[in-house]
This record gives C-alpha cells, sequence and structure tokens, in this order.
C-alpha cells in the first residue's frame, strides 16, 4: 500500500540516511529482519547493522545505520521496528531466565505458545537470547499430554504401546504428568522425558529423587507456573528442563526507534 504522506512531501525520490536506535536495555534479536523489510521496499537501500542479534544493547545505542530513497525507509520503518522489538523482548527475557537458573544444568525451553504466524521468528528469539527451543510444532516429537491422557481415560497400556510405536520410529517421546502418582506410571514406561507439569518444589524434588535411583537416562521437565522468582528453585532441584510459555505469549517489547540524520 502507498505511503500518501511522504509521496506527497516528497514527489521525487531523495537520498535520506538514518539510524536505528535502541530505546531501552535488552538483547537484540531480528536485525536481519529488519533488513528484509528495508530491501524488499526499495532493493537499492543499504543497510549496515551496527550490531548482531544475541549481543546486549543499550539505551541511545545505534543499532543500524541506513541510507536509501526517503520513501522506502519510512515506508518499511514500522514493520522493521515492530518485528525488531517484539523479537528482542523474548530474547531480553530468555536471557534473564537463563541467567537466573545459573549455574545450574537445566536449560531454559520454549513452547508453542506463540503468535500465529511467527513460530519460528519467535524460536529464534528465544535462541538468540540464548534459550532452547522445544518442538516447533506437532510433528518433531511425542508429547503425550493430560487431554491425551484423559481422551483414553488415563490407559497406561495404550500410552506404553505409543511409546514403544515412536521409539521404534525414532521419534522422540515424552509424556507429561501432573502427580506422583501419574510420575510413578510413566517411569515405568520410560519414555525419553517425562513432563512435570504444574507441580510444586516438594514433588519436583520427589520425582528427581525417583529418577536417580537408576533412570539415569530420562530427562525431566518442569512447566507451568514458572517465573523469574521460581525458576532457580526448580533448577536447583535438578531438572533437565524449564519450559516457559510466557517467553513468547507475555515478553515486553524492547523499543526501537528510527531518526533521520540526512
Amino acid at each position: 500500500m502507498s505511503d500518501v504522506t511522504t509521496q506527497t512531501l516528497f514527489p521525487s525520490p531523495k537520498t535520506a540516511q538514518a539510524v536505528i536506535i535502541s530505546v531501552g536495555e535488552g538483547v537484540l534479536a531480528g536485525i536481519t529482519l529488519a533488513m528484509s523489510a528495508f530491501v524488499m521496499r526499495d532493493s537499492k537501500v543499504k543497510f549496515m547493522p551496527l550490531e548482531m542479534d544475541g549481543r546486549r544493547v543499550k539505551p541511545e545505542q545505534q543499532v543500524a545505520y541506513i541510507e536509501g530513497d526517503i520513501g522506502a525507509i519510512l515506508g518499511a520503518e514500522r514493520t522493521a521496528l515492530n518485528l525488531m522489538s517484539r523479537l528482542s523482548g523474548i530474547a531480553t527475557l530468555a536471557s534473564k531466565f537463563v541467567e537466573a537458573v545459573k549455574p545450574y544444568k537445566a536449560k531454559i525451553m520454549d513452547t508453542r505458545k506463540t503468535t500465529p504466524g511467527l513460530r519460528v521468528l519467535e524460536k529464534y528469539a528465544v535462541a538468540a537470547g540464548g534459550g532452547t527451543n522445544h518442538r516447533i510444532g506437532l510433528y518433531d516429537q511425542m508429547l503425550i499430554k493430560d487431554n491425551h491422557l484423559a481422551a483414553v481415560g488415563y490407559d497406561w497400556g495404550k500410552v506404553a504401546s505409543a511409546v514403544s510405536s515412536a521409539r521404534k520410529k525414532r521419534i522422540r517421546t515424552e509424556i507429561e504428568v501432573q502427580d506422583i502418582a501419574q510420575f510413578r506410571k510413566a517411569l515405568e514406561i520410560c519414555p525419553d522425558v517425562i513432563m512435570l507439569d504444574n507441580m510444586g518444589i516438594k514433588n519436583v524434588k520427589e520425582a528427581v529423587a525417583l529418577r536417580d535411583n537408576g533412570h539415569f537416562e530420562l530427562l525431566l521437565e518442569v512447566s507451568g507456573g514458572v517465573n523469574l522468582r521460581n525458576a532457580r528453585k526448580f533448577a536447583a532441584a535438578g531438572v533437565d528442563m524449564i519450559s516457559i510459555g510466557a517467553l513468547t505469549h507475555s515478553a515486553p517489547a524492547l523499543d526501537f526507534s528510527l531518526e533521520i540524520v540526512g
């Protein structure tokens, strides 16, 4: 769509220079997407990143230099900044969780609670912040959740059969449990991962103790109710992974601005 304001002010081509500046402090993500937004608008636009994704930026720090037609620059401005703000906010929040669980082994992981159409980008941002990506969709890992268990009437024999079938196809398997009784059932099946969903720290510690008593290859994942105040406690309990939906559904944006400098 046309930019009536810029076209009216500048009916003829005009070369301009601009910079993108970080308004807040955080972890940068999406700089390449920003470049694509400008170049797709006009292939002659010159875009020079001054920082890389994954780097921490400070307020008033320049992260990119742009030169090209004023119409292309202003026309792509909001798309580029929106993408950078969204992804950098996710990367920043992910980095805070990663720092919160040090020096423990627990990996901070994302979920499928992503913005429609932006899942791959948002998961990329989690990785830029030091996090680890969980499954991308329903196709790349078996995850038997509470609704699956309810749908089969908590028939653990059917669950075991499904896990066995997936294992033969070399598909990674995971079972979600909500209490220690379910955990013991899942432990007998021996999936690759057991997810401890919305379980308190006491039960998480008990599950870790049961795992460490002869099930050393089993990975444990905590999910549900995790925040920056309690993430370290779960990590200290000895789990391997902590998945956090808030990384992608509740991350505050990191603001950026574009300023014409010439």
